[in-house]
Parts: C-alpha cells; structure tokens; sequence
C-alpha cells in the first residue's frame, strides 16, 4: 500500500491525490455579483449541504494553485455575502465547464457559456434558467483555510429559496432521482453521470436493526459464492426465519435441487449459496436466508 505525507509531498500532486481519492463530488455552480454589478459563474466540487434545519450549504472556492490568488467567486461573496447555488445536470454539463475558464472579473460567464440568467426574488445574483434546482443563498461566514495556493476558503450560505423544474418532480412532488440526471467531479477530467446505470438502491435502516455480520453463521462467512456486501445485506435482517419456515420453503421451492443433488453435499452448498445470492441481489432478503438456512436444516 503507497503510503503519502499530503503536507510533505506538497500541491499539485497532493491535491490530485485528494480529488482522485475523494469522488464522486457534487457541483456546486455557484452564480454571484460584485459591487458594480458585473455576474460571475464558477463550479466547484468542494461542495455538500450540512444541515437541513437550518438549511446549510458549504462551499469552497481554493486559491489558484499556480498563482495563489484568490478566486472571482470568493472576492464576491466578500464584496455582497449573496450566492445562488446551481445544481448541475448532464444536459448543462459542457456549458457549465466552459465557465470554469480563466475569464478576467469584468468577463460575465453567462455571456461567455451561453446560460439563461434570470433573477432571484431573495438575493442579487441571478439564477441559471437551466439548472435543475437552484438555491439563494445568504452567506453568513468565510472561513480561510490557508494564504498559500490551493487553500480553500469555506463559504457557508444559509439557504433561502429553492427553484425546482417540475420536470423532475415524481408523482408525490418530489425530486426524481432518474429524472435530475446529475453529475459530479471524479478526479482529473473525470465526471460521473447520476443515472439508471449507475445508481442502485440500499434501503436505509433508519429504525431497525439488522443482526449484525457477528451474528451470520461461520459456514456463511465462509462461502466460496458470497461476496463481503452480500454478507452485510444478509447481516441487515432483523430476525431469522424460524425453523418451520426454513422447513416450509425448503419443501416447497428447493425440494428438486436437495433430490438432484442428495448425494455431492458440497456441490448442493455451493448451488443453495449461488441462488441465495440471484436472490440478494434482487432484494429477496428472507428469500436468501431460508435459502441459506436450508443447508444445514
């Protein structure tokens, strides 16, 4: 295992360990204006919310890693503490790239990438028509992390508004997942695109308690045919089946394959694991564990 000192080893290469460490990263295309009224349009992957009451978001525009100067967005922000926050889809993502170019403050990147400003009702920087969701925001604190290049300055906004495109909204009002078709910073010229090949679903265990690995029997550890995510789907059941069940399903839906294989004990462990896993992986869970269970019944 390589193992690096990110201080020590110094920027550049330090900050490409990072960002090739530390992915996918949301965007945030942040939308701002000086004193004089000139618009800037920024991205920046150093990006997340965190909190919802309040609603919170952070981002954080780096000094240049080549000049050490500080970025348009960040002397903004100091000049009207405003942001819009531009969330970015697929369909806007070459656009969005070429307003990251090195333009010189008195350049508007609207103009320059070719995006729809319209105003916001809260703050003075325009919203991106474009934009799946876009947020104003209120900065309410600049953090600086450092007066050298590539040190960030955390920029902490306290969200006002939120604009959705009903376009993404599903039958209950909320956002899609499918729909929002987002895309987020990998490392070097990377980006990775948020959608139905890509995205899986883990049902989140917000009130229950799985078992627990610990409590999986060893022969199931052990198997040649489970993998480790797998095993920590198995650990999230909340009760095994009991023994009248294992026995009811065993009759039912595996009786042809313990006949077919009576006699190569180990060969029926190593089909019994491999349909157990069909069945994980089509979210089958109690499925899987009387499949298991089945074994040793």
């Amino acid at each position: 295992m390589l193992t690096i000192d990110p201080i020590e080893l110094g920027n550049p290469k330090a900050h490409h360990y990072i960002l090739g460490a530390v992915g996918p990263r949301p965007i945030c295309f942040a939308s701002t204006i000086d004193k004089n009224g000139v618009a800037n349009l920024a991205p920046f992957s150093f990006f997340n919310v965190f909190s919802s009451n309040p609603p919170v978001a952070i981002f954080s525009p780096a000094r240049s890693g080549r000049t050490g100067k500080q970025k348009d967005t960040y002397n903004n922000v100091k000049e009207i503490a405003e942001v819009v926050i531009n969330l970015v889809n697929y369909n806007m993502v070459e656009q969005m790239s070429l307003a990251s170019s090195p333009y010189t403050p008195e350049v508007d990147e609207f103009t320059k990438s070719g995006f729809t400003p319209i105003a916001s009702e809260t703050i003075k920087p325009f919203r991106v028509k474009e934009s799946p969701v876009q947020m104003e925001c209120e900065v309410f604190n600049v953090m600086e992390l450092g007066d050298k290049g590539g040190a960030g300055n955390l920029i902490m906004c306290k969200i006002k508004k939120i604009h959705i495109q009903e376009n993404i909204l599903d039958e209950n009002n909320m956002i899609d997942q499918h729909k929002i078709d987002l895309v987020s910073r990998m490392g070097g010229n990377w980006y990775c695109r948020s959608d139905k090949n890509s995205m899986f679903e883990i049902t989140k265990p917000i009130t229950s308690c799985g078992i627990g690995y610990d409590k999986i029997p060893k022969e199931i550890l052990n198997s040649e045919i489970l993998s480790a995510n797998d095993l920590g789907k198995l650990g999230g059941i909340e009760q095994l089946p009991d023994e009248t069940q294992v026995n009811e399903y065993k009759l039912i839906e595996l009786s042809d394959l313990f006949v077919e294989l009576e006699d190569n004990q180990k060969q029926l462990e190593i089909s019994l694991h491999k349909k157990a896993k069909v069945l994980l992986k089509e979210n089958l869970l109690v499925e899987a564990w009387l499949t298991l269970l089945a074994f040793n019944d």
